[in-house]
């Protein structure tokens, strides 16, 4: 196994896009699955933030997802969106609302490319103007994702047995 935690690699782009780029040790079909399955999102998806308190998945095109925690400090972070375009296990598209900025929505674009039973997950998240973008990027996201992107492949790997 090649160590991958904390790899993430998160780039800007023009002036409203951001994109997150990240190995896995595990086939794409176990990265699919555990990007997809709210009993596998659960495990994963707060990172070392909170504890999962529900995962809706409505996973087609037209279909709604939603995803809530309770953040350690006791308050709630939620996120809901739209799947746009489900095509598994190589792309997913959909929109993304953090609850707490309503007006924030973004376009998240989602490739799973395997190579040598390894994935790479690459998301390209499109804002409506910079300042969502960069309000996004200085949410203190990074932290959290690279924490959430561990556990995504903790739990990808698990899938093996």
């Amino acid at each position: 196994m090649t160590t991958t935690k904390g790899s993430a690699v998160l780039a800007l782009h023009g002036d409203t896009q951001l994109s997150i780029t990240r190995e896995f040790d595990a086939p794409r079909a176990h990265v699919w699955r555990a990007f997809t399955e709210p009993e596998l999102i659960g495990r994963w998806w707060t990172g070392e933030r909170g504890e999962i308190v529900s995962v809706d998945v409505d996973l087609r095109v037209g279909g709604r997802w939603r995803y809530v925690m309770t953040a350690h400090g006791g308050f709630e972070v939620a996120f809901h969106g739209e799947y746009r375009e489900v095509d598994a296990p190589a792309r997913l598209a959909r929109t993304e609302v953090f609850e707490g900025f309503p007006d924030g929505e973004a376009l998240e674009e989602t490739t799973f490319a395997e190579r040598d039973g390894r994935t790479t997950l690459t998301v390209l998240v499109t804002h409506s103007c910079r300042e969502h973008r960069d309000a996004h990027v200085e949410s203190g996201m990074e932290q959290g994702m690279q924490e959430a992107l561990d556990l995504l492949e903790q739990v990808a790997r698990s899938l093996d047995g």
